[in-house]
C-alpha cells in the first residue's frame, strides 16, 4: 500500500497552482499527466517547498529524476546527450532543449538556484 509522505499532497497542489496547472517546460495543461517534481528529492534533504519544485509532465519528471534532463542557471531546459547515447532515441525531447521554463508569476516561487545547481551537480549526468 502506498502512503504519501507528510506534506507531499500539499506540495503537489501548491507547485501545480504556482505554475498555473501547466508543465513548466511544455505548457501542457492536462492534469492527469502533470506532477510536482522535487528538484532536490525529499529523501536527500529537499523540502516540500514550491521553490524546490517544478510542474512537469510525467515523462519529463521521470527523465529529470533519472538525470537525463535538467534546468540551467538561466531557467532553460537542458537535454543531456545520454538519452541519445544510451537509447539512440529522444528526438521529441531534443526539440525542447534550450526552451525557457514557464515560471510562476510570483518571484518567490521561482525554482531555487541552489536546488537547481544541486540537481545539475548531483543528478544530471549529461
Amino acid at each position: 500500500m502506498y502512503r504519501p509522505r507528510l506534506g507531499q499532497g500539499i506540495f503537489h497542489v501548491e507547485v501545480l497552482d504556482a505554475y498555473g496547472r501547466a508543465c513548466a517546460v511544455t505548457g501542457e495543461h492536462s492534469l492527469p499527466v502533470l506532477e510536482a517534481a522535487h528538484i532536490r528529492p525529499y529523501s536527500q534533504g529537499g523540502a516540500h517547498l514550491v521553490e524546490n519544485g517544478l510542474a512537469l509532465r510525467t515523462d519529463l519528471h521521470r527523465l529529470f529524476d533519472k538525470g537525463y534532463v535538467t534546468v540551467d542557471e538561466n531557467h532553460r531546459f537542458v537535454v543531456g546527450r545520454r538519452l541519445k547515447e544510451e537509447f539512440e532515441n529522444g528526438r521529441s525531447y531534443y526539440g525542447l532543449h534550450g526552451h525557457p521554463l514557464h515560471l510562476p508569476a510570483a518571484q518567490d516561487f521561482h525554482p531555487s538556484s541552489s536546488a537547481l545547481a544541486w540537481h545539475r551537480e548531483q543528478v544530471f549526468l549529461g
